[in-house]
């Protein structure tokens, strides 16, 4: 009779149920333990090890492979949208290549200070801006 295994760690339940629902799109039966344990408290989940996906052992080396599959063809579907056709800005993120960006709208010191002292906003444009496909923050 085959028994359950450990097969991944999670630190949140949302990349565990990912998996899970994964695995079961492909036929296979998969179990979440300490989910509901870590969630009513997160501190117990250093001495719990995170939260478990686990599989019937002779299902282990297929449910690597599904999953592996998996990675590799989101990877490539995100490289294709990264870009889009009619960018605001002429330079890309520096991290990934997407030209996918928005510049950071926080009003930062200027905007207060004018307004205190002159009684009117004065908002200098920033030089930091954010990636979409990738959330990395750069100044360009």
């Amino acid at each position: 009779m085959p028994s359950l295994v450990k097969f991944k760690f999670y630190p949140n339940s949302i990349e565990a149920n990912r998996d899970k629902q994964i695995l079961a799109t492909h036929g296979l039966k998969s179990f979440i333990a300490n989910e509901q344990t870590i969630q009513s408290d997160w501190l117990l989940s250093q001495a719990l090890g995170g939260i478990q996906l686990q599989v019937f052992d002779n299902d282990l080396e297929k449910a690597g492979e599904i999953l592996q599959n998996f990675l590799e063809n989101e990877q490539v579907a995100l490289e294709v949208e990264h870009t889009i056709s009619d960018p605001e800005f002429e330079f890309t993120c520096p991290k990934c290549g997407s030209n996918h960006l928005y510049r950071d709208e926080n009003p930062g010191g200027l905007f207060g200070i004018s307004l205190l002292f002159l009684g009117f906003p004065l908002k200098a444009k920033s030089h930091l801006y954010h990636c979409y496909y990738c959330d990395n923050e750069f100044n360009a």
